[in-house]
């Protein structure tokens, strides 16, 4: 079955609204923005996969842009959860600061490695991708540690936040980590044309990830309005 990008540019057209609402409401501003810029990256991946598949068999530079553009996300993912601890973390903030750092060097090192995405091919609503091992075992590492990051700094930050505020937000991005990370995985292992598409895969179901963000920057905005109405009345 031929590649379709539907999919793809509803799943973009989606996470481009929310980031762009999130930003024109209220709320504290970096956790906004991060939430934002996450969702922007998620649909950045999207449209790089449409292009990807678009120029079949000429892809260029499209695939490694396309990791240039996901290799972001887990350190933003920590990063966000470092702004949602309450009180603040040094060690998530230093994971967060420690994973930025990384990302940086990896992008620079796929940008000027011509061979880290060897391949790509296009099927029904993902694209499967062969890399030069063991280089890209390093990477692999890299993203499962933000991942696995993302999901138990969450966790522990909600067990122990103080507002109830603060906890819904955090159960909000670790219920939403999950919700994509699984699948993929359970796609990956059983469905035979998934082999070697997992970060695609991975992508598509981070919609899920997408919505949960929604919702974490409709807490947000709802407590902004809330604390915004208390600072009025005890004025007047």
């Amino acid at each position: 079955m031929g590649y379709s990008p539907f999919l793809g540019i509803a799943t973009a057209a989606f996470e481009i609204g929310v980031a762009g609402w999130g930003l024109s409401g209220l709320g504290r501003r970096d956790i906004v923005r991060i939430t934002s810029a996450i969702l922007l990256l998620l649909a950045g991946y999207q449209i790089a996969e449409v292009l990807i598949c678009s120029t079949h068999p000429v892809y260029g530079f499209l695939p490694r842009l396309a990791f240039l553009d996901v290799t972001w996300l887990p350190p933003l993912g920590i990063l966000l959860c470092s702004r949602l601890f309450a009180p603040r973390s040094r060690f998530v903030t230093g994971a967060a600061y420690a994973m930025l750092g990384a990302a940086a060097g990896i992008m620079l090192w796929i940008a000027f490695d011509p061979g880290f995405v060897a391949a790509s091919v296009c099927s029904t609503v993902f694209a499967r991708y062969t890399h030069a091992l063991p280089r890209f075992q390093a990477y692999a590492i890299f993203y499962w540690l933000g991942l696995l990051g993302m999901v138990g700094f969450s966790t522990f930050g909600a067990m122990r936040a103080g507002r109830p505020e603060d906890r819904k937000l955090l159960a909000e991005l670790r219920t939403g980590s999950v919700a994509f990370i699984l699948p993929s995985l359970i796609v990956t292992w059983f469905v035979p044309t998934g082999e070697g598409a997992l970060p695609s895969i991975m992508c598509h179901f981070a919609l899920l990830l997408a919505i949960f963000l929604a919702r974490l920057l409709a807490t947000e905005r709802r407590a902004a309005a809330d604390e915004r109405t208390r600072a009025v009345a005890q004025r007047s």
